[in-house]
């Protein structure tokens, strides 16, 4: 992330000074340019594109209602005002949102700058904020290509990591009801997992859209596309063991020997977790296999004294049973990844 960042901070700086440079050599006022540059540096070159076409018009509307407004009432507190609202609105209305922000800063402080040359003073405005954005549309296409695998990869792995913890305690709270982690925690963590899941989608839509403007390796072309595979179970993982999580607390297993089995599952698929391969030993499979015998039988007859079609033996079996499920689709991920990386390296 650091890398991400920090390619971001020198794409700003560049697309800043060569913008600069092209005003100062074309006697233009740099500040307009300038603002749009900064603005304009996407995650990706293709945000950059896309939101270019969009704040090029957004910045002329403001514009115009700058010089409309100053010849009406010249240059006091009304006048920014009415820029600032009638920019807004009208972008919002022809659904330019993404250029309102560039647009707004455009007009009120073109303001100060206008004078008697209205049509002169609107052109050479269209003509800066045209150079920032292409200038910086450009820097961000062709300087420093991004590539978020490394940092998509790892972020998976960390969270594959928190999830399995999380899924430990949860089975032991299940069955000890012991609160080693306070359920307000419990949740919090569950939270931002999810909320890092959602940043790590975005670092992948990101990627997805670099390929079209950037040429890749083949061996990154790949992990990328093993570590969106992983993306998805991880997604799939965080909401069965969120269903685990709010399982009531007072409705944990009361035969120690079912309590067992279970502890040793959770603690096993946090293993598996763990383990860069995901390898899914003997052992784990005949955890699952005595998972099957204690639970599939009765699991699946409903309690007389509880009105809930579904009992919560019969939850947690079938969440467990799910959640190895998806283990067994991650170790056969992560070993035709491994595969295909050797076989890359070979030829």
């Amino acid at each position: 992330m650091k890398h991400f960042v920090g390619g971001r901070i020198i794409k700003t700086g560049i697309a800043v000074f060569i913008t600069a440079l092209i005003c100062e050599a074309l006697e233009w006022p740099a500040m307009f340019a300038v603002i749009a540059a900064i603005v304009t540096i996407e995650p990706s070159a293709a945000d950059s594109i896309k939101k270019a076409i969009v704040r090029f018009p957004a910045s002329g509307i403001g514009a115009l209602y700058a010089i409309l407004f100053y010849m009406s009432f010249g240059d006091n507190p009304l006048t920014y005002t009415l820029v600032a609202l009638a920019t807004i609105i009208t972008c919002h209305k022809l659904r330019l949102d993404a250029g309102i922000l560039v647009a707004t800063l455009t007009g009120v402080a073109m303001i100060t700058t206008v004078h008697d040359h209205y049509l002169s003073s609107f052109l050479i405005r269209l003509g800066t904020t045209f150079t920032g954005l292409t200038v910086s549309t450009l820097v961000n296409l062709l300087v420093l290509k991004p590539n978020y695998t490394p940092a998509i990869s790892e972020k998976i792995k960390i969270l594959l990591k928190e999830t399995g913890e999380l899924m430990e305690t949860s089975g032991a709270e299940l069955v000890k009801g012991k609160h080693d982690a306070k359920p307000k925690q419990a949740r919090q963590t569950l939270h931002k997992i999810v909320r890092d899941v959602e940043r790590i989608e975005d670092l992948c839509r990101y990627q997805r859209e670099e390929l079209k403007y950037h040429r890749f390796k083949r061996k990154d072309l790949r992990l990328f596309y093993y570590e969106n595979k992983k993306l998805k179970i991880l997604t799939q993982l965080t909401y069965h063991v969120g269903n685990l999580m709010f399982i009531p607390s007072h409705k944990r297993i009361a035969d120690p020997e079912k309590g067992a089995i279970i502890l040793a599952t959770v603690r096993s698929m946090n293993e598996i977790l763990k383990d860069e391969r995901h390898t899914v030993s003997e052992a784990h499979q005949r955890l699952i296999d005595r998972l099957f015998e204690e639970f599939s039988e009765k699991a699946l007859s409903p309690s007389e004294t509880d009105y809930h079609h579904l009992t919560t033996e019969t939850v947690i079996f079938y969440e467990l049973v799910a959640i190895h499920d998806l283990l067994e689709e991650l170790e056969k991920t992560a070993c035709i990844a491994l595969k295909k990386e050797k076989a890359l390296e070979i030829s």
